[in-house]
Parts: structure tokens; sequence; C-alpha cells
């Protein structure tokens, strides 16, 4: 049986998938797995890593990020200091798979 506490993320349209554990920001997870989005701050101030959440749940770790409250509501989140409540798609139009070469 699978561990609850890891969820799939996939990021769109890249259709890169990688697991993230509950306890770990989705940033960071993506990472993790050979994958990058545009990033800076890392405490949810500078909105660089912006994206949003096109299907399932995220919770931010912070009480307000940096995100107005229209773009809360219309699922925009920051991975930065967000973590994965159950399977995620994220719309994240700058993803790409990192490269060593």
């Amino acid at each position: 049986m699978p561990d609850p506490t890891i969820h799939t993320v996939t990021l769109t349209p890249l259709g890169a998938g990688f697991a993230a554990p509950a306890d770990v920001t989705l940033l960071h997870a993506l990472e993790a797995a050979g994958l990058d989005i545009p990033n800076s701050c890392r405490n949810g101030t500078c909105r660089t890593c912006i994206c949003r959440v096109s299907a399932g749940s995220v919770r931010h770790l912070i009480e307000w990020p940096g995100l107005s409250f229209d773009e809360k509501r219309e699922g925009y989140i920051l991975p930065c200091v967000a973590v994965a409540c159950e399977d995620v798609v994220l719309e994240a139009p700058l993803a790409r798979h990192v490269s060593f070469d």
C-alpha cells in the first residue's frame, strides 16, 4: 500500500511528474526530482515561483503568502512555501528539466 504522505504532482504543460512528501515544499520536491521553475526568495514574498493549481489542493506554510485575495481564489500558489495535501496538477509554463551538460 502506498505511503499516504507522498503525493504525486504533475507539471503542465511540461507533463513531468514527481513525488512530493507532505512535509516538503513543492519547490524542494520538484528540484529533488531534477526539475526547475524560476524562483528566488524561497520565503513567499518575491512571487517568482507563482504557479496555478488546476487539480488537487495544497496548503501554504505561512499565513498569508505574497498573493492577492483574487489570486488565491483563482488557485495561484507559491510553491516555495506550499505543500501538497493530495495529488496535484500545477500549471507551471516555465518548468523545465534540469540539464547538467
